[in-house]
């Protein structure tokens, strides 16, 4: 084994404490009750909202679950009063307006902002907010379609001419909850916090209640409609953004800079001033931000503290977004390379703050020359912690000092001392090394490992060298090196460094300089090593790559979903009972087509039919049937006001004051048949595909299905319910 003199390092346990002069007070110890210096506060607006969106989502479904009996009919009465009346203002040119107004929320223009959206975070790369839109979205359908629309089905405005577009349940909106839903997902996702979203916020909430106005004058919405839509579409994404990607975390700013960087202004300044001094007894002149571009993981400050001189220390600011930072950069390299090391991520702010302080013990105990530390400041309890030592004052970054021998030979010994302590840096790079009155300093401990893997130690050891290496050169480096360490260690150092091995920094600048400074080092070896593989295979990896693809799966079809979704022309109504006693959806499908003087319905389902979907729009409806037999949409009945029967024959129908026709369409193995139920006002266009061994049972069952009630027997049927309040259709001029 290789003998080496032990070098002599400027050491940093000799430094002192603040300067004599330097103005102390006794530490305070806070009593139990009074809050910690920065007080985590729930923004007051957000439970407001949250508070309003469960009571109306609960109040839906306890009045309308039973349908339009009770309650549910004295609160539509109410509403259709106020759409009536609003509707009914003699105005010139108040529908022109409303329509206009109207038109914001028209499905191609909420698909048009939802592309600009995703096109927009994919751009600014803020991956975050775009899964948590993704994600969002499919929440959003979920209980506005899927729940609430199935549970309450709610038929649009009575007794009103409906002169706007409109598609499924009216309860809730689902244009003016998607327009909420995306006027406060741009709020939070592209809108700086402050006088813009201010501003932003102001203009959201006119645009909304104009567009509701619009609805409601034309007829598609009542007030209920719109106000347990609006609420829905606030909260949801008001909770999630504020929850998963708060600002003072993921900050939305156009500037440059890191959102690792958090502002030290305000109240945060505030607590940062009473935290110091309550907690280390330091009176505090100034704290500003320093060494910023080297710093991604903390937000780093020099702080001033009062005396004669004034004295500096170097201060790391600790947020919860830094932990998430911390989970995502150990799961990133897990799903890279597996689990090199002992790499768990930490539960709290307050364990990477603690283990930074006991990093920082362990490298004054092993003398290396590292900054003192002078323990660690409370701002909120396991959310936000301020990390204090020592500053190097005058010493610069490595990338920026003169790079003598001495600086060189200080730089290999802190890796032997390293070594020699059972002791691995992890993030060995120019931002780390700082260089003063020509001696060499490590700063940053936060990764700092002890008893690392012999794989981590030799990586540190090439690190070193590499960043040497770029303010010299390949041989000077390497041949100083000899005098610390064997050739073999050297190699394996170099055989170890490749990938996420390497800080993001030193790749940047390694990139920049257009040297492959590795291979100038191999080039100097007796001969090239062979490079250590750092795979690392087990069944938790498998596992997280599995789960990785699940969520980028769900996201993908969630985005896609709200891409290409045709709720515009087919929006579902999510029931599987369209009886001919079912009220409610058929009062729908009246609406649907004002002119029909019949709806169809399911008279009975014979063994194997189902009904899929129904889907209904202004001026349309459409049943959905599937037969286990013969798929799905074995059966497809559409309502319109009118059709063409053309090319069809005539044929008998057994319903009053219907004209029947029919024509087949069949193709080598398929049986298709197209009818048409021709009436006053409408037209229901039954269409059946089967294959061939089935076409005669389809055709035997199919008229069986299919019925018809009359508008004469809804009108009927709601004025019963209703107590004669509620009118079907609008009442006739006189």
């Amino acid at each position: 084994m290789k003998i080496i003199p032990e070098q002599t390092l400027p050491s940093a346990s000799t430094a002192r404490l603040p300067a004599p002069g330097t103005q102390r007070t006794r530490r305070r110890r806070r009593p139990t009750g009074e809050p910690p210096p920065l007080p985590r506060h729930l923004q007051i607006s957000a439970v407001g909202w949250l508070i309003a969106a469960v009571l109306l989502i609960g109040l839906v479904i306890v009045v309308f679950a039973g349908g339009t009996r009770g309650l549910a009919v004295d609160i539509t009465v109410a509403d259709d009063a106020v759409v009536s009346w609003l509707g009914g203002l003699n105005v010139p040119g108040l529908v022109a307006v409303m329509q206009v107004l109207a038109m914001l929320s028209s499905w191609w223009l909420l698909k048009a902002l939802s592309v600009g959206l995703i096109l927009a975070l994919l751009a600014l790369r803020r991956f975050r907010h775009l899964i948590v839109y993704a994600i969002l979205s499919g929440v959003l359908s979920l209980i506005t379609t899927d729940v609430l629309g199935a549970i309450a089905q709610r038929p649009r405005p009575f007794g009103v001419l409906i002169r706007t577009s409109w598609g499924g349940w009216a309860l809730p909106s689902l244009q003016l909850t998607t327009l909420a839903f995306l006027m406060v997902v741009v709020l939070y996702t592209l809108v700086p916090e402050g006088r813009w979203r201010n501003v932003g916020k102001f203009a959201a909430t006119g645009l909304v209640a104009l567009t509701a106005l619009g609805r409601v004058v034309l007829g598609a919405e009542a007030p209920t409609d719109v106000l347990v839509g609006v609420a829905i579409g606030v909260t949801l994404p008001l909770l999630a953004f504020r929850w998963f990607t708060p600002t003072s975390v993921f900050p939305i700013s156009y500037r440059r800079g890191r959102s690792a960087h958090l502002d030290v202004g305000g109240a945060r300044g505030l607590a940062i001033h009473q935290g110091l001094r309550d907690q280390l007894g330091l009176v505090v002149e100034k704290v500003k931000p320093f060494g910023l571009a080297g710093s991604g993981g903390s937000t780093p400050l020099r702080v001033t503290v009062k005396g004669d001189p004034p004295t500096y220390l170097f201060a790391k600011l600790y947020a919860r977004g830094h932990l998430r930072a911390d989970r995502w950069y150990k799961l990133g390299r897990e799903l890279l390379y597996g689990r090199l090391e002992d790499e768990k991520p930490f539960n709290t702010v307050r364990r990477l703050v603690q283990q930074e302080d006991y990093a920082l013990s362990l490298m004054q105990r092993a003398g290396l020359p590292s900054p003192t530390p002078y323990g660690f400041v409370e701002l909120t309890p396991d959310r936000e912690y301020l990390l204090v030592t020592e500053f190097f004052d005058g010493a610069v970054e490595l990338g920026e000092a003169e790079v003598d021998d001495q600086v060189i030979d200080d730089g290999l010994a802190i890796i032997r001392k390293l070594w020699d302590a059972g002791l691995a840096h992890r993030d060995v790079k120019p931002a780390n090394l700082l260089v003063h009155d020509h001696r060499m300093l490590l700063i940053d401990v936060a990764f700092v490992e002890a008893r690392p893997s012999p794989w981590r130690q030799a990586v540190d050891l090439a690190n070193m060298m590499l960043c040497l290496g770029l303010r010299s050169n390949a041989e000077r480096v390497y041949q100083r090196a000899l005098r610390e360490f064997t050739v073999e260690e050297i190699s394996e150092g170099f055989a170890a460094a490749r990938g996420l091995a390497l800080p993001s920094q030193l790749r940047h600048l390694l990139r920049e300089q257009g040297r492959n400074l590795h291979d100038e080092f191999i080039r100097l070896l007796p001969s090239a090593p062979q490079p250590i593989p750092i795979q690392r295979w087990s069944f938790r990896r498998v596992g997280l790559m599995m789960a990785m693809l699940a969520l980028l799966a769900v996201v993908g079809l969630a985005l896609a979903g709200s891409l290409i979704d045709d709720v515009a022309t087919r929006t579902p109504l999510q029931i599987d009972n369209l009886g001919c006693t079912h009220l409610e959806p058929l009062w729908l499908q009246a609406q649907a087509v004002p002119s029909a003087s019949l709806v169809p319905c399911v008279r009975s389902l014979p063994t194997g039919w189902t009904v899929g979907n129904v889907f209904v729009n202004d001026g349309r409806s459409v049943i959905s049937l599937d037969n286990d037999r013969s798929g799905h949409g074995a059966m497809v009945v559409r309502l319109t006001a009118t059709c063409d029967p053309a090319g069809a024959t005539p044929i008998r129908s057994d319903e009053r004051d219907v004209r029947r026709y029919q024509r087949s369409e069949s193709r080598p193995g398929t049986f298709s048949s197209t009818r048409f139920d021709v009436f006053p006002g409408g037209c229901v266009t039954t269409h059946l595909s089967a294959p061939t061994a089935r076409a005669a049972a389809v055709a035997t069952e199919a008229p069986r299905i299919l019925g018809f009630t009359s508008r004469q027997t809804l009108k009927q049927g709601l004025e019963q319910r209703s107590g004669g309040r509620l009118r079907l259709d609008p009442r006739e001029a006189p």
